[in-house]
């Protein structure tokens, strides 16, 4: 995708589709209780790919890059009694660790077989009815490993009771789905370390959803806003979001200058930049409950030439690509030296870009996306731009509806 140096226009307003981490929750609970009724439901390829593989019948699911559906694939096939699957994926996601999650539920009587490496997908999964109620987990593994767990809890005959040793990594996305089961009637308490969830075996009437849009994705446009100064409308959002990446509203506020107007009549928000703003002298954040947007923090700051340390990134190594190693390979390309560690990324230097930008994705839809707002400050050629579809396949769409050629 080759984006030209671009203007910012000013007072568009963006439809972005519902959550993906919201619809993935709530097709996994309306495949195992039956009483929902899901709308503004993501357009994403990995939603997508998830409500195809709860829907078919073949033993064989290959769900490619969807991460999180194999993640709670794992969890869900296990309970169903006599079912026999084959949980597979693409190259990268066989590169994927799901060991923690598998020991967790093989402790819990779960049968489980790794197909070629040890603690990698393939899976081959052979459905059983789980009794035992108790599990200790790993505080600080992805959150999608313990949602998985509580998603399929209320199915459990005794329920479920998750002791999280250690320090919480990503508690937001814990929230957030305990928030999800309760609204259903499933109880579930979330005390210290421990979570309990009672199992639910007489669900009520249907009960009607309507997904709030991805606060992942309207991070973008607040980089975009940043950049560009102009204001941008965005739908549909709640003020009282239970999604970890809302906290892009206050992140932006303090250390670029875009405000958050809430409108609560139609669910729209308004990007506000003010004029008046100091930008600060640096940026030092621990983003462990919302590392997603760590990315498009980095390519902002590197734009505007802000030094940055941020911390609390230990998940981005076994994302979609390790996106730390692919933020230290691709920021030198927009001038910006940086440093990593397994848990950091701070700027050294700020230089000129290169005069041909070409970044690459690694397959990384977030990467695509993050440094797109760039094309503000100078052009650049984005690789491998349908990665996009595996979150907001509209993007580029949306993205030429605010921006016109300088």
């Amino acid at each position: 995708m080759k984006l030209e140096k671009f203007n910012l226009i000013g007072n568009q307003t963006i439809q972005i589709s519902g959550s993906k981490s919201i619809s993935n929750r709530l097709l996994i609970l309306e495949s195992l209780f039956n009483n929902i009724k899901i709308g503004n439901l993501s357009n994403s390829q990995d939603t997508d790919m998830l409500s195809k593989a709860l829907s078919g019948n073949s033993e064989l699911v290959d769900i490619h890059h969807a991460g999180t559906a194999m993640r709670f694939l794992t969890s869900y096939f296990s309970i169903f009694e006599g079912k026999n699957t084959i949980l597979t994926g693409s190259g990268r996601m066989k590169e994927r660790p799901i060991k923690n999650l598998v020991s967790a539920l093989k402790d819990l009587g779960a049968e489980i077989e790794y197909m070629e490496n040890e603690g990698f997908p393939p899976l081959k999964i052979t459905g059983k009815k789980i009794t035992q109620s108790k599990v200790n987990v790993p505080a600080n593994i992805s959150s999608q490993f313990i949602t998985s767990l509580l998603l399929i809890a209320g199915k459990l005959e005794n329920g479920l009771e998750i002791n999280l040793v250690g320090e919480i990594t990503s508690r937001s996305y814990i929230e957030m789905t305990l928030d999800i089961l309760t609204k259903f009637g499933i109880k579930a308490s979330f005390t210290g370390n421990i979570i309990k969830v009672e199992p639910f075996t007489n669900p009520s009437s249907v009960i009607c959803y309507e997904v709030e849009s991805d606060w992942s994705s309207a991070s973008y446009f607040y980089s975009i806003c940043a950049l560009g100064r102009e204001t941008i409308h965005l739908k549909s959002f709640y003020k009282q979001s239970t999604q970890g990446d809302s906290a892009i509203a206050k992140i932006y506020e303090e250390f670029f200058g875009i405000k958050t107007i809430f409108s609560e009549d139609d669910h729209k928000i308004t990007l506000q930049p003010d004029p008046n703003f100091i930008f600060p002298e640096k940026i030092e954040l621990d983003m462990n409950n919302c590392p997603d947007i760590a990315q498009t923090l980095c390519v902002t700051a590197a734009a505007l030439k802000i030094p940055f340390d941020i911390s609390g990134l230990g998940t981005l190594r076994v994302k979609e690509t390790d996106r730390l190693q692919a933020l230290y390979n691709e920021l030198k390309k927009l001038g910006t030296d940086t440093e990593i560690t397994d848990l950091t990324i701070k700027s050294i230097s700020f230089g000129e870009p290169e005069e041909n930008i070409s970044i690459k994705t690694y397959q990384d839809h977030r990467m695509a996306m993050s440094f797109a707002p760039f094309c503000l400050i100078k052009e650049l050629n984005i690789e491998e731009e349908d990665v996009v579809e595996k979150s907001y396949p509209k993007f580029w769409e949306d993205l030429n509806t605010i921006l016109i050629k300088n």
